[in-house]
């Protein structure tokens, strides 16, 4: 891989809460190397620990200069691939993380915007999932745990970039696999097999979105 090569960065997260698997983690890690409509994929796993995965996505960001970062989380409960459409400057644990923090009420960036949007093409992949016949729809709410605070993290990090070296971004999160949800009453899930392409169709739309935008088109 040279440094021409396009590359998309895909980040998930270690299991958190108690359960023993995550397939936001299990996505990153199956499509590390992969070849997707020309750019390369690299797969990165973050631990869930507020500060310590803000600084190591960003300077997986820095190290690798993808043209896409689609960074993925785990949302128990919900019933297909939702797409976020803001991050919020907020920290607020309703559990502790994997080393015990549980901040409440607390800024992510003190004195930094109150929010930033995605800068992904959200309502395209949504649609281009729904026409694969996988569920989607777009979330509103990123929640205000690391998953969250990742995203500001990100989000706040490319601000800061000059607008030609802008990187396309954001956060998507995945349901529970099968075996999760089990485990628990009546609740959703997907099979890792279908959070897969989903993904790659995620990382297709968004290139897309990147290449349109260079071309001088608009995304709604």
């Amino acid at each position: 891989m040279n440094s021409k090569t396009r590359q998309v960065l895909v980040t998930g997260f270690e299991p958190f809460g108690g359960e023993t698997v995550n397939p936001s983690a299990l996505i990153a890690s199956s499509l590390d190397g992969e070849e997707v409509d020309g750019a390369w994929i690299v797969g990165r796993v973050l631990p869930c620990v507020f500060d310590e995965a803000a600084s190591r996505l960003t300077a997986w960001v820095d190290e690798c200069d993808p043209q896409v970062v689609l960074c993925l989380g785990q949302a128990g409960g919900r019933t297909g691939i939702t797409v976020e459409r803001v991050a919020i400057n907020l920290d607020d644990a309703r559990i502790p993380d994997n080393r015990g923090a549980q901040p409440v009420d607390r800024p992510i960036v003190r004195g930094a915007p109150v929010g930033y949007w995605s800068t992904l093409p959200i309502k395209a992949m949504v649609s281009d999932l729904r026409e694969a016949g996988v569920p989607a729809s777009v979330s509103q709410t990123a929640g205000t745990f690391v998953c969250n605070h990742v995203f500001y993290s990100l989000m706040h990090h490319l601000a800061a970039r000059p607008a030609e070296g802008r990187i396309a971004a954001g956060f998507v999160h995945v349901p529970w696999l099968p075996e999760q949800a089990a485990r628990q009453t009546d609740q959703p899930s997907l099979p890792l097999e279908v959070q897969l392409t989903a993904v790659r169709h995620l990382v297709r739309t968004a290139l897309m979105g990147v290449e349109r935008h260079v071309e001088g088109g608009s995304e709604s």
